[in-house]
């Protein structure tokens, strides 16, 4: 288990491919919730509709909660297969 660990951590130190998938994964995630939130919270509908705003900004908001689950776990998958591009050529597999 050890040696797996040691393994993991010395090709995601090499490897910028990876690095860079799992950063740009978490600064999407982050910036797609602080984007819908932003959004949500300024929409507001007037007159005969403003009893469904706040239902409306529900929808919105899980909406962009959907689309940044969905762009984190695309560059997860990106860094993993980098990962496994990148365990071959550094460990010569």
């Amino acid at each position: 288990m050890r040696d797996t660990l040691e393994e993991l951590f010395i090709v995601i130190a090499y490897s910028q491919r990876t690095q860079l998938a799992i950063f740009f994964g978490a600064l999407c995630f982050i910036s797609i919730l602080m984007a819908g939130d932003y959004f949500a919270s300024h929409f507001e509908l007037h007159g005969l509709l403003a009893p469904m705003t706040d239902v409306i900004r529900e929808k919105i908001i899980h909406r962009y909660d959907k689309v940044a689950w969905f762009a984190l776990g695309s560059f997860w998958l990106l860094a993993f297969k980098c990962y496994k591009k990148d365990r071959k050529r550094l460990l010569q597999l």
